[in-house]
């Protein structure tokens, strides 16, 4: 699943990063989690995470000594959208990987 539209239009690796909470509302994810679903450096999630945290788009819970992180209930779509089902092969990659 995907972020919603209006919080698309941010850096590749903040999008990145929302698409993948997304998939993960309930359960959260942890910092390592983030970055193996991401593939991006820890520096630049790092940034991510503070500019998204300063923005109010995710949620930052700690139980003990694990911390989890969940996207904000605005940025997760109410049902699931069918953009993902008629996204191009082309579309697909460009939102993956970087060039």
């Amino acid at each position: 699943m995907r972020a919603k539209p209006e919080y698309r239009d941010r850096e590749r690796t903040e999008v990145a990063v929302l698409d993948a909470l997304v998939d993960r509302t309930d359960d959260g994810m942890s910092v390592l989690e983030l970055r193996a679903a991401v593939e991006v450096e820890i520096d630049d999630l790092e940034d991510a995470l503070a500019t998204l945290k300063d923005d109010d788009l995710i949620v930052v819970e700690t139980t003990g000594s694990e911390t989890l992180i969940k996207p904000d209930e605005r940025v997760v779509p109410d049902e699931p959208t069918t953009e993902d089902d008629n996204q191009s092969i082309g579309d697909w990659l460009r939102d993956r990987f970087p060039f």
